[in-house]
């Protein structure tokens, strides 16, 4: 399939008559597959999307601005705002797919007015032969059905937003897991199960008797109900989700800017209060410290030379002291020898020779230890040892000043720092107003997560009564059925049922191995890194994925980065295209809004040239810049450049040829 060309008239943003050469053939021999759409946000790159949607499905299409409008009404939102009235709105898809072995043209036409009376288009279809087969329009549902069935329409018609939420996500989105299972084929195991336990209870109402056929369509109503209502609560579920997404991120909003303008710091305003306090107390403590060692020896660390000076002198006094002490000491006891002499009767020269050698000797002993110095501080020795006491002291009284002066600095730069704290909080009714609307928000998304819960639990146990009903309903009349042929036909359906059960696993897991490696391959060839994963495993049922290295030890997705999970979730998406066997353009919206520059090349050079064999890329400036579009027309990967220019004045926007560069 290949879209050929859209023509828009009056839809959405897109006055007047406006047309897009969609077809990748330059000509016959050259064949570009990217066709690349240019505009800023705002400017009608979505509604491109919506075009296409809207041309293939109608009222089925699920459209980015429908949301819960009706068909009609939406329509409606879709006309032009400066359109005239009478002036019909109108949508053509030209597309060309292969019938038959032969390439078959079809153009979509949708036309619509104003308020229409009921409320709904009227879809054209031409042919080749520019005829209008009606017949072909009355079945075009089920045609497109056979072409590109809108269950995995948003495998191939896509947007940047998708692969953010994709790559996410532990598990697919459910609208993906839809789109898997109709890519996969296993939807048809399932229809077709579905068909059969109708057909039985349909088998089992006609036979049954009077209180039977009561009975089953009591059991009947019930599960009708029970499904309906299953059917509220989901979309109630769908719902909830949304609204629980958008009160957290303006509960986080609301969090950060109580945080930044200072709502945390006055919340804490009684605590800083004490904590500087403390801090005052404690410096006080030092300073008192400090004022006991100035009244100790730590003044005398201002003359530490002169208590060097009075050490030496007093030491010297103190010697020539002692000196002189032994020196009457010598004298009275040489008094004493000379006495004992004179009592011994010695002779006289002799006696005299010992008193003047005691003498000269005396006199010898003092005249070496003499000094001419004046006795300054007639120190004794208690006030030396005081004196010496204080010197070794004072050393550790210096370094414990300094401690205790550096420490009361700490206190004070402490002090300092929550007085700025206390000065940056917000004012009291400012403080107040950030609070309510924090716990205002907080609130409301609590109120909605505990819905949620509820909501969630209702769910699980409708499941469970819906199971039960479907077992009684099965059950039911087993024994009461009339004709052997209509019991032969259900005990048949059973055995099909089951049979269809391993038929689904078995080609559930034959599909998936090879989707499995489709998307390993596609993964490592977008990464350019063989050596991060070496297998990626796929859940039968909820289809996560799990990557294992080389080792066969799992890689946490956590470890992979913002880029790299994108990545993944493309590769995921590519890998389904190429298992599908389907040969489906495919179109991008926002492409590359939240990569990186190398993980940008990658796709650039590997993805968006070999993604499908027409690649509509729609992209803001900063997404595809000029040196990824020059890369792109290097390579002659680029077909047709198209650049959406809006007009904010008329509200309207242009389609004119060329890219922003």
């Amino acid at each position: 399939m290949i879209f050929l060309e859209l023509v828009l008239q009056n839809f959405g943003p897109y006055a007047g008559k406006q047309i897009i050469n969609l077809n990748p053939r330059i000509d016959e021999d050259n064949i570009r597959p990217i066709i690349l759409l240019g505009g800023m946000n705002g400017g009608g790159k979505t509604t491109l999307m919506d075009a296409i949607r809207l041309a293939l499905y109608g009222q089925r299409a699920q459209c980015s601005t429908r949301g819960n409008l009706s068909y009609s009404d939406f329509l409606n939102q879709c006309v032009n705002s400066q359109a005239n009235p009478i002036d019909k709105t109108r949508i053509e898809l030209v597309f060309e797919h292969i019938e038959d072995d032969k390439p078959v043209k079809y153009r979509v036409v949708r036309t619509w007015e104003k308020n229409p009376k009921d409320g709904k288009d009227s879809l054209g279809i031409l042919g080749d032969d520019e005829t209008w087969p009606q017949s072909l329009a009355n079945i075009w549902d089920e045609y497109i059905e056979n072409i590109l069935p809108i269950g995995i329409s948003n495998l191939f018609l896509f947007d940047g937003e998708q692969v953010k939420e994709l790559a996410e996500q532990e598990t697919p989105p459910p609208v993906v897991v839809d789109a898997i299972n109709g890519l996969l084929g296993l939807e048809l195991a399932d229809k077709l199960a579905v068909d059969l336990e109708i057909l039985v209870n349909r088998k089992k109402k006609e036979n049954a008797d009077n209180e039977d056929l009561a009975k089953l369509e009591e059991l009947e109503n019930r599960l009708s109900e029970q499904l309906q209502k299953q059917e509220i609560k989901q979309a109630e579920l769908i719902t909830l989700e949304a609204e629980k997404k958008l009160l957290k991120t303006q509960s986080d909003e609301a969090l950060d800017k109580y945080m930044a303008e200072g709502g945390k710091i006055a919340a804490e305003r009684s605590q800083l209060d004490t904590q500087k306090e403390n801090q005052v107390k404690n410096a006080e403590n030092v300073r008192k410290s400090l004022c006991e060692l100035a009244e100790d020896v730590l003044p005398l660390a201002l003359i530490p030379n002169l208590l060097s000076q009075i050490q030496i002198q007093g030491e010297k006094e103190f010697k020539i002291q002692q000196i002189q002490l032994a020196k009457d000491v010598l004298i009275e006891r040489d008094k004493r020898l000379i006495n004992l002499l004179n009592q011994l009767n010695l002779e006289l020269d002799k006696i005299k020779n010992i008193q003047n050698f005691l003498s000269q000797d005396i006199d010898n002993l003092y005249a070496a230890n003499s000094s001419t110095e004046i006795n300054w501080l007639n120190a004794d020795e208690e006030s030396l040892s005081l004196l010496d006491n204080l010197i070794y002291r004072l050393p550790n009284a210096q370094n414990l000043a300094r401690k205790q002066l550096l420490e009361l600095q700490n206190y004070e730069e402490e002090i300092i720092t929550i007085d700025r704290q206390i000065q940056t909080a917000a004012a009291p009714e400012e403080y107040i107003k950030l609070q309510k609307a924090r716990e205002k928000a907080q609130a409301e998304l609590n109120k909605v997560n505990t819905n949620f819960e509820l909501l969630t639990r209702t769910l699980g146990e409708l499941e469970i009564a819906i199971n039960k009903t479907k077992k009684e309903l099965n059950s039911y009349t087993s024994d009461n059925l009339k004709y052997q042929s209509t019991e032969h036909l259900i005990n048949a359906a059973t055995k099909v049922q089951n049979t269809l059960k391993i038929f689904r696993e078995r080609l559930t897991l034959r599909k998936l191995n090879k989707l499995e490696e489709e998307v390993k391959n596609c993964f490592l060839y977008l990464l350019h890194k063989s050596d991060l994963v070496h297998r990626i495993a796929i859940d039968a049922k909820s289809f996560g994925l799990s990557l294992y290295d080389l080792n066969g030890k799992p890689v946490p997705k956590h470890r992979l980065s913002a880029g790299e999970k994108q990545l993944l979730a493309i590769a995921f998406l590519w890998g389904l295209a190429k298992v599908s066997g389907k040969r489906l353009p495919v179109a991008i919206d926002t492409p590359l809004g939240r990569l990186d520059s190398s993980h940008r090349n990658n796709l650039v050079e590997r993805y968006f040239p070999s993604a499908s064999h027409q690649v509509i890329l729609l992209s803001t400036d900063t997404e595809i810049s000029k040196k990824e579009v020059e890369l792109l027309r290097e390579n002659e990967a680029i077909a047709r450049e198209y650049l959406l220019q809006y007009n904010s004045g008329k509200r309207e926007t242009t389609i004119n040829p060329g890219y922003f560069w």
